[in-house]
């Protein structure tokens, strides 16, 4: 892995493990942001009750960041753990950072700041999820094997129709 990608990979993971360790050491503000969002009410019915309760959520988001701020860092699934994260940032930034809800014009403009900044690292761990370390990807593997294919097929196609008989 080069330098800069694990530097940048580094810098991100960061904010994950720091704001993990954060909200499992002081549970309670992000705990009040999950209940006044009203969120644990709107999971399906398929997420066991242990896991609904506002403390609990926390705790397993704070997991998540942890360990996927930790896998980041180690780079063994760089672009699963960026999705992971990303899929965690998103919902975390909507509940924790609603500035359209706000009132008071200070108060607004600090959330908002928050969600754009959370934005930027939702765009940072998308470059990461589509950074595939200087290999090609698989998208353009399969664009250039096409092409390839079809420029074969033309030149067969011209040597079969040389190889056949004038009559």
């Amino acid at each position: 892995m080069s330098p800069t990608r694990r530097l940048a990979r580094t810098m991100l993971a960061g904010v994950f493990v720091s704001g993990g360790i954060n909200a499992l050491r002081q549970p309670g503000p992000h705990v009040e942001h999950l209940t006044q969002s009203g969120l644990p009410d709107k999971l399906p019915p398929q997420v066991p009750a242990a896991l609904r309760t506002p403390e609990n959520l926390v705790r397993v988001n704070a997991a998540a960041d942890i360990l996927g701020g930790l896998a980041l860092v180690r780079g063994t699934t760089p672009r699963l753990a960026s999705f992971g994260l990303m899929a965690s940032l998103a919902p975390t930034t909507l509940v924790a950072h609603p500035f359209w809800k706000e009132k008071d014009k200070n108060a607004k403009a600090e959330q908002r700041l928050h969600f754009l900044q959370n934005l930027a690292v939702i765009g940072g761990l998308l470059l990461s999820v589509a950074d595939t370390g200087g290999r090609e990807s698989i998208p353009h593997a399969v664009g250039r094997l096409s092409r390839s294919a079809k420029k074969q097929a033309r030149h067969e196609a011209k040597r079969a129709k040389k190889a056949l008989p004038v009559g």
